[in-house]
């Protein structure tokens, strides 16, 4: 099969799944999966093999990202009843006096992301945007579209995230530089994109998910003070920060020794140890259940709210409900997440993928434009942006002399093109719905199309940067 072809059935695919699930309204699930078995027979592959591709990429996603998003949807319920996530709204309406306070999830997401795997992220922010939605009247439009494009600027371009830093290391970037460099574009493609898309995601009221935001009242005017959420018996800011300060805290040190010590070295091995995801994620569940067992009474009054049920033994909210509730909360986006890894297990299975990408290197194109435009195509194809990036990145590696860039430029350009096109076969496009209350239509809006345009506004910053020999 050509390029060409590859393409045409690339798109074909995408558009058969969006008439799918927007206009059939199919479950994205089995629409998912019904759409990667005919694009692999398209392909060329025999059913066996499809069948086998779409198990592969099914069961390796979920032992991938399955525990940290199931400790991901604990806390969050951790969070919510210990009324820390009240608190923390509390400290953002502080912090902006009332005002932009979709900024404040956002940049928390922004930060947070840089070490914490996306999906992760989207969890401990979902419950914080939640709450200042009720209680200021935002739209969860505007909400979704800041948290998302803050959590996904870092993770595809800021290490130590896992994907960007595999790829400064296999194209021989400076870490030190990529990092800098990372967090000033991303920065400032936020800030426009937010100022140019802010009044736009504000046309549509999108409300909260009812359970998130049970037991939140609406202000009634600007005022901070009235803004303010007032209940008994609240954390500290402090407190309820180190819910989600603890994993992050503990990855982003593992990823650091990571950096400065030899393969090998002691160190290097605790804090693998000490930063593994999972243990992380269950650090940060272990000292939520301890905050609850300080806030008692406010945990079994918020949890009999929510369920409808009495637990009067703050036991059993900690060790059954929250849990319950937690993997209510994931199984949905768990089970969307898999049928994507299946969906993208066929397409990067596809040997035209590299004949698509050796098409481009021989166009005319500026040498910057070449791995964002890689990027762009396998993040299309395959959905990750993990292996989006490290599938473009051993592309462009041996395309480096040729191209006239840096390494650091190349590293770069190649997180840009991952952003680019966030859609329905992206795990964290399912995950951000599920949790910011968005319909796939809405998805598309806020999640898809802010995502490009920042993408855009990076590759905008990074071809003058690079011709400047700046990066």
């Amino acid at each position: 099969m050509s390029a060409g072809v590859f393409l045409i059935v690339l798109v074909g695919a995408i558009l058969a799944l969006m008439f799918l699930i927007i206009k059939c309204n199919l479950h994205p699930v089995f629409s998912l999966l019904a759409v990667a078995f005919v694009t692999g027979l398209v392909l060329g592959f025999d059913s066996l093999g499809t069948i086998a591709m779409i198990n592969d990429g099914f069961g390796g996603t979920l032992k991938g990202i399955g525990i940290p998003i199931i400790f991901g949807a604990v806390l969050a319920m951790g969070i919510q009843d210990t009324g820390a996530a009240k608190s923390i709204a509390n400290f953002f309406i502080r912090l902006f006096r009332g005002k932009n306070l979709e900024l404040a999830p956002s940049l928390t997401a922004y930060i947070v992301s840089i070490p914490v795997f996306g999906d992760i992220t989207m969890v401990l922010t979902s419950n914080i945007a939640s709450v200042l939605s009720k209680r200021r009247g935002v739209s969860m439009s505007t909400m979704a579209t800041f948290t998302g494009l803050g959590l996904f600027l870092t993770h595809a371009v800021v290490p130590p995230t896992p994907g960007i830093l595999a790829i400064a290391l296999l194209l021989g970037a400076d870490l030190g530089l990529t990092i800098l460099w990372g967090i000033i574009t991303t920065f400032i493609a936020f800030m426009l994109t937010w100022l140019l898309l802010k009044k736009w995601t504000e046309k549509e009221m999108i409300e909260p998910n009812p359970e998130v935001v049970k037991n939140v009242v609406p202000s009634k005017s600007g005022a901070v003070d009235d803004l303010l959420i007032k209940d008994q018996a609240l954390p500290g800011a402090f407190a309820s920060f180190m819910t989600i300060a603890i994993p992050v805290i503990m990855i982003t040190a593992s990823s650091f020794v990571n950096m400065v010590t030899p393969e090998g070295h002691i160190l290097r091995q605790i804090f693998s140890i000490f930063g593994d995801k999972v243990v992380a994620l269950g650090s940060g569940v272990i000292y939520t259940m301890l905050l609850g067992l300080t806030y008692k009474k406010q945990v079994v009054d918020s949890n009999e709210q929510v369920t409808g049920k009495k637990m009067p033994e703050i036991k059993d909210v900690l060790l059954n409900s929250w849990v319950a509730r937690g993997l209510a909360v994931a199984l949905s986006a768990l089970l969307i997440t898999a049928a994507g890894g299946a969906f993208s297990s066929v397409i990067k299975s596809a040997p035209a993928i590299e004949e698509l990408s050796a098409l481009i290197t021989g166009s005319s194109f500026p040498g910057i434009l070449i791995p964002f435009l890689i990027g762009v195509i396998m993040m299309t194809a395959v959905g990750s942006m993990t292996t989006a990036g490290m599938t473009a990145s051993g592309i462009v590696l041996p395309m480096l002399p040729a191209l006239g860039i840096s390494p650091l430029a190349a590293t770069l350009a190649v997180g840009a093109g991952t952003l680019m096109i966030n859609h329905v076969n992206n795990s964290g496009f399912w995950v951000m719905s599920q949790f910011f209350h968005l319909d796939t239509r809405q998805g598309l809006k806020y999640v898809t199309l802010p995502c490009a345009v920042a993408a855009i506004l990076l590759i905008i910053m990074l071809i003058p940067l690079s011709a400047a020999s700046l990066i």
